[in-house]
């Protein structure tokens, strides 16, 4: 038998000049400097448009309450005229699949327009900033702040600072827990000292989160909470529009005066300015490629277009632009042309379909839904004129938001009646009730132990409103 030896390892002294690394990074505060352009226009114009929407949404009324109100207690959503309730939620899926299919064909075109133009993280960190800006200067100014030795000055600056922070996450929570409480009400109950725990538990967390993500986490969101910058590498392609930086261009890069001339010195037209690293809000440098911390704002892009302008280059260095155009296998004036293949048209097919069935179903939605059960404590019993009699509840809700009269019928066997002459119910706008019916049949007429029959509501004031449902009618074993 071969004799197994184990070999232990021997620790081994470590080499002259051996640095150990840490798991984890050290977080360097970044300090985006402000830029201006196209790209910073549309994000201004975003920034401005969700949060118009979004602060003010929950204050406009539809007739005697308000437009858009997810209200959990009364198991109702309301959009405008539009009233949803809990059976009617494969909708909300239909809008879900929508916004990933969208998500899909927007990354498969142009990139992370999302993350760069319209994500929560992005618009908050930016109207945060803007705060910051407002009230403890630009780049340097804020950079000499933190070094600086904590003084009254330094105290009182950072004071308002946080001070606006905290109240724009406030206002934040409470707008927020204002589309599933009426908001109106929401704001007595806040002045009168009267919120209940729920309400203050989600404006506080909510707010809380604002805060903390927007004002402090910032860029670390983005890299390492957020999924998304995970798996958008499954969406490009080679001709995927995404923020480039055109090296055949721009190296070897390197200082110089406006003045010389970079072909004499064998440069390219990049600076080294540095001006795409202190722009960008999560301080990568774009130089070295595509990274996945990039969310495709165009910061650096405006920020290099001004450095291109002052220096007489043309414009574009970093630009939008496709790995197939920068490789020189079609004009980047026809990347436009290459918009429309298999995986944006798969992605666009797929949104269409969805789009259009979310849109006639929704379209086609009665607003009446009965539901039928036979009344388990009542089994079937003959009458003293020799009919069977079946008790049912039925539950009917009008979804219109419109008082409504429905008229009641049953139907499929010879002859069978609904007893007692309740022939109609009224029901209020938004309102369900549950009606208990006897419904009577000529024993003659059945077909065994169970027979099918059918029961019919139908609004009065529009035939087309009506729903006919399924349910069986029970004889004694004869």
């Amino acid at each position: 038998m071969a004799e197994i030896t184990r070999l232990v390892p021997q620790p081994s002294p470590a080499p002259t000049g051996e640095v150990e690394e840490a798991l984890y990074a050290v977080r360097q505060k970044i300090y985006p400097r402000a830029v201006t352009g196209v790209f910073a226009r549309w994000r201004v114009f975003l920034v401005l448009f969700t949060q118009v929407v979004f602060y003010g949404a929950p204050w406009l009324t539809w007739g005697d309450r308000q437009a858009v109100l997810f209200h959990l207690v009364e198991r109702k959503f309301y959009i405008f005229g539009l009233v949803l309730w809990p059976q009617d939620f494969i909708w909300l899926t239909g809008l879900l699949i929508i916004s990933a299919l969208s998500l899909f064909l927007f990354t498969a075109v142009a990139g992370r327009l999302w993350c760069g133009y319209a994500c929560p993280q992005t618009v908050y960190t930016e109207l945060f900033m803007w705060i910051e800006r407002r009230i403890e200067g630009d780049r340097m100014k804020r950079m000499k702040l933190d070094q600086a030795p904590w003084t009254v000055h330094k105290m009182l600056v950072k004071s308002a600072k946080q001070a606006a922070w905290i109240a724009v996450a406030l206002w934040t929570g409470y707008t927020f827990v204002g589309y599933f409480t009426p908001i109106k009400a929401l704001g007595t109950e806040i002045l009168t000292f009267d919120l209940g725990p729920w309400e203050t538990f989600w404006i506080l967390f909510y707010g809380f989160a604002t805060y903390g993500n927007a004002g402090h986490m910032r860029e670390q969101v983005c890299k390492y909470m957020c999924p998304y910058a995970r798996f958008q590498s499954v969406m490009f392609d080679q001709d995927t529009l995404v923020i480039t930086y055109d090296r055949k261009r721009g190296e070897p890069r390197g200082s110089r005066s406006k003045s010389a001339d970079r072909i004499a010195q064998g440069k390219g037209d990049c600076v080294d300015c540095g001006i795409c690293v202190q722009v960008c809000p999560t301080g990568i440098d774009i130089r070295k490629g595509l990274q996945y911390e990039c969310i495709g704002c165009g910061a650096c892009i405006d920020g290099c277009d001004q450095v291109m302008e002052k220096m007489n280059y043309p414009k574009g260095l970093i630009r939008y632009s496709t790995e197939n155009a920068l490789a020189g296998k079609y004009p980047e004036r026809t990347i436009t042309q290459h918009i429309l293949r298999p995986r944006t048209a798969i992605y666009g097919t797929l949104l269409l379909v969805v789009m259009t069935a979310f849109s006639v179903t929704l379209a086609m939605r009665t607003p009446l839904r009965v539901n039928v059960i036979r009344d388990r404590a009542a089994l079937e019993r003959e009458t003293s004129d020799g009919l069977i009699e079946n008790v049912y509840r039925l539950q009917i809700m009008n979804m219109a938001d419109k008082p409504r009269k429905f008229a009641l019928s049953v139907a499929g066997i010879d002859g069978i009646r609904i007893e007692h002459d309740l022939k109609e119910v009224e029901l209020p706008a938004l309102g369900s009730r549950v009606v208990p019916i006897d419904v009577a049949a000529d024993p003659a007429n059945l077909k065994g132990t169970h027979t099918p029959i059918r029961v019919n509501v139908e609004a009065r004031d529009d035939p087309g409103v009506k729903v006919e449902t399924k349910s069986v009618f029970l004889a004694p074993a004869r």
